[in-house]
């Protein structure tokens, strides 16, 4: 009895939520859909030409608890620009896990069943963070390309990580933010969903796919066409007119 007055208290919290992240994307001229069982939600927006999808509902990945705010967005930069941030924490624990998969196992390399970012914890060189004590303290990052990572986070994105390690990631969650084939994509552990923090996300996420962009023109790239299909660093999505 107990337990069920507690899931109808947190349905209607998240009702409540809903509604005023709901207005704030209204605002902002995106397309808010609450999820059939209301336990979730997803928001559909452009970033200048780009659309960009964000959901919050069950996480995706295991290092993940409870609830997961994820986005994504299509970007014309190359395949090769592979770039990740995490916070430490985060960092730690994916490495800890690979390391314990590759001694449990005697095997050399990492299987399928993990992630995208915790191979590229083994195999790409760190960025170097030593411009920004905050960064250091906070983030850890690897690119597949160092000079380009390090690169992506000078400027708009070292402040706007700055104000975020102050404000909502103070409490360093699970977080990170990566680009992989031509994709940009950010997940945080986020157990209740509001306005001020989806509103954050979105704000860092949409400096984290500028930075890239910049980046790629600076290499003197030309634009990459992908197609909209789901990859495998963010499985289950469904399409925008299902959610269920």
């Amino acid at each position: 009895m107990l337990e069920s007055i507690k899931r109808l208290l947190a349905r209607v919290a998240h009702h409540a939520e809903g509604d005023a992240i709901a207005g704030w994307a209204r605002r902002a001229g995106h397309v808010y859909k609450r999820e059939k069982d209301g336990d979730g939600f997803a928001i559909d927006g452009h970033l200048d030409d780009k659309p960009w999808r964000l959901e919050w509902g069950r996480p995706q990945r295991r290092y993940i608890e409870g609830h997961e705010l994820r986005m994504r967005m299509v970007l014309d930069i190359p395949p090769d620009l592979q770039m990740l941030l995490m916070t430490k924490p985060l960092r730690e624990r994916l490495a800890k896990d690979a390391f314990e998969q590759a001694t449990q196992t005697n095997q050399t390399s990492l299987d399928d069943s993990v992630g995208e970012e915790t191979r590229w914890l083994v195999v790409f060189p760190r960025i170097s963070l030593s411009g920004s004590q905050i960064l250091r303290n906070c983030f850890a990052g690897v690119s597949s390309l160092p000079h380009e990572g390090q690169a992506w986070l000078e400027g708009p994105l070292s402040h706007g990580l700055e104000r975020a390690a102050a404000s909502w990631l103070n409490a360093q969650p699970p977080f990170l933010l990566m680009t992989l084939r031509g994709r940009i994509y950010l997940r945080l552990q986020l157990a209740s969903a509001d306005e001020q923090d989806t509103a954050a996300a979105v704000t860092l996420f949409g400096i984290a796919a500028g930075s890239a962009r910049r980046v790629a023109r600076a290499r003197g790239d030309e634009p990459v066409s992908w197609s909209a299909s789901t990859t495998s660093a963010w499985q289950s999505l469904p399409p925008a007119n299902d959610h269920r």
